[in-house]
């Protein structure tokens, strides 16, 4: 970069991207600027033999196309492939850097891109969450990702059927937040402050080694952060805030079972979901990590390129270690267990189709397919259905857990993520990523009764014990949402850190945890 620079700098000063230069502005090259030219190739050949020179603010090149286009699959770039390492770029930059727990400098060092071109999904990863393919891409992937990125429904895509068998791109569009350096994590140590203009306060700010995808109660005092992707961790907390353990996501395959997998594999967990006692915790891993495992899924992926199937693993909450391996399909996102603890369920991304795992086996005994990008879950008080949002569509799927036959509620909005259920099943309430929604479904009519905005890209939420209050994260607005079911007005809004994603509520405190995927969990009471 350094090279490409001081030949730059021989021709005429850089200017950014979009500026013209005239042609009277050109130096021509003479002996006078041998020096210089050898002093350039030099640079240049400096560069080629050692890659790990770092990209920063003002190199320009091959290479910074490369890195914008990267950061344009990862989410963070929205502008043009310009070769220019300009502000925007170092904008983007920091903002990967500060969701990845890397050093916020600006600076592409042999670190950050390494971690870039590792990246396969929504960290962002949950990114995607509606693109038209006649749009640039500046989320993470081009589906519904689950990573760190925006999605603002723009166009009028009519609703499509989900189809198994034609693999297609989702009809997302996304949008780039703004990188700006206030959007950063605070320092550790740090609380953010509270709103205190209602009931939610903020009660405790927990850091550590921790880059929380998601967080889950589990019933029986316990609250599981899954760290996707790169921390190999799922730390568990008590009611006094306190890590109990950090559970390691490393397990030996042949010992459960898995005989062609020799050695340690590592995991990467997202989601957790608990069996109504609270005994066992079924966590749901992106990818798995070892020999054998050649074609990890991303964001933006089908059943026809047949990524590496993944798993779930079992954990005991009383000795809180993994006890068991449960073969699923590609990429399982979103898990959750029926009341009668009959199945554990795993909607798989990339094969995009749903796991139902009977939990007395440990044995997936049913395949359902589904569609494009299947992502959150819920099951009916009786056990009898579970409803799977499709973030490919507008649609979400009933699935009968009794024959495995599929129903749907058609035209529910823009890449629905998220699904949760009153404790009477009568209404189900959806995050609509794609556009910045909460809608309110009447079961019985299978119809939206009402909607309401709580602020950009509503990833996950929770709701209060009786039903009557909902909590919603809002990724790219930094904040969490209190909105009353009645009649879906947002009571209440408080900042969090930045990125929030995962969200949980505990019903014997009236506690709100949030998990920021920059690097915190955040408690309010209520």
């Amino acid at each position: 970069m350094d090279g490409l620079a001081y030949l730059h700098l021989a021709e005429t000063w850089e200017t950014a991207a979009g500026q013209t230069r005239s042609t009277n502005s050109k130096m021509h090259l003479n002996l006078a600027y041998s020096p210089l030219l050898f002093f350039t190739f030099a640079l240049t050949i400096l560069n080629l033999v050692n890659p790990a020179l770092a990209i920063k603010k003002g190199d320009s090149g091959s290479e910074v196309a490369k890195l914008q286009k990267n950061l344009q699959t990862a989410g963070y770039f929205s502008g043009k492939t310009t070769g220019f390492y300009g502000s925007l770029t170092r904008a983007a930059v920091k903002k990967f850097q500060a969701d990845n727990n890397l050093k916020v400098d600006g600076i592409v060092g042999p670190k950050t891109l390494s971690v870039l071109k590792g990246k396969p999904e929504d960290a962002s990863i949950e990114a995607t969450e509606k693109i038209s393919p006649n749009v640039d891409r500046p989320e993470p992937s081009s589906t519904a990702t689950e990573n760190t990125n925006q999605l603002e429904d723009t166009t009028k895509n009519q609703p499509q059927e989900p189809l198994f068998q034609e693999p297609s791109l989702p009809p997302f569009k996304t949008e780039t937040p703004e990188a700006q350096d206030s959007e950063l994590p605070p320092k550790k140590g740090v609380n953010f402050p509270a709103n205190t203009q209602g009931k939610m306060t903020l009660k405790k700010t927990i850091y550590g080694k921790i880059s929380p995808k998601s967080i889950v109660y589990s019933g029986a005092g316990l609250f599981f952060a899954q760290n996707m992707m790169y921390s190999h961790t799922i730390t568990v907390y008590d009611r006094n805030f306190k890590l109990v353990k950090t559970i390691p996501d490393t397990v030996n395959l042949s010992k459960f079972g898995f005989s062609k997998f020799k050695g340690n594999y590592q995991g990467s967990p997202v989601e957790a979901a608990f069996s109504t006692d609270g005994k066992y915790a079924y966590v749901s891993n992106y990818q798995m990590y070892g020999s054998g495992f050649r074609n990890p899924g991303s964001d933006r992926c089908s059943p026809a390129a047949k990524h590496d199937q993944s798993f779930l693993y079992r954990i005991n909450t009383q000795t809180l270690k993994i006890e068991k391996v449960i073969p699923v399909g590609a990429v399982p996102k979103f898990n959750a267990v029926s009341p009668d603890n009959r199945f554990a369920l795993s909607s798989n991304w990339c094969s995009w189709d749903l796991s139902v795992v009977d939990i007395n086996k440990n044995l997936e005994v049913e395949r359902v397919k589904l569609g494009a990008y299947p992502r959150g879950i819920v099951v009916t008080p009786d056990s009898k259905n579970a409803y799977v949002a499709i973030m490919g569509s507008s649609d979400i799927a009933k699935v009968n857990l009794i024959d495995f036959s599929v129903e749907w509620l058609k035209n529910i909005g823009n890449a629905p993520r998220h699904l949760t259920l009153d404790p009477n099943g009568k209404y189900l309430y959806a995050t609509l990523n794609g556009e910045g929604n909460v809608a309110k479904i009447d079961l019985k009519t299978g119809k939206v009764v009402d909607k309401v905005s709580t602020g950009k890209a509503p990833r996950s939420m929770t709701i209060s014990d009786e039903g009557k209050l909902l909590y919603v994260v809002n990724y790219f607005s930094n904040t969490v949402s209190k909105v009353r079911t009645s009649d879906m007005k947002v009571l209440q809004t408080v900042k969090v850190n930045s990125s929030p994603i995962g969200i949980t509520y505990d019903p014997e405190t009236n506690q709100v945890w949030v998990a920021c995927y920059s690097g915190s969990i955040m408690v309010f009471q209520d």
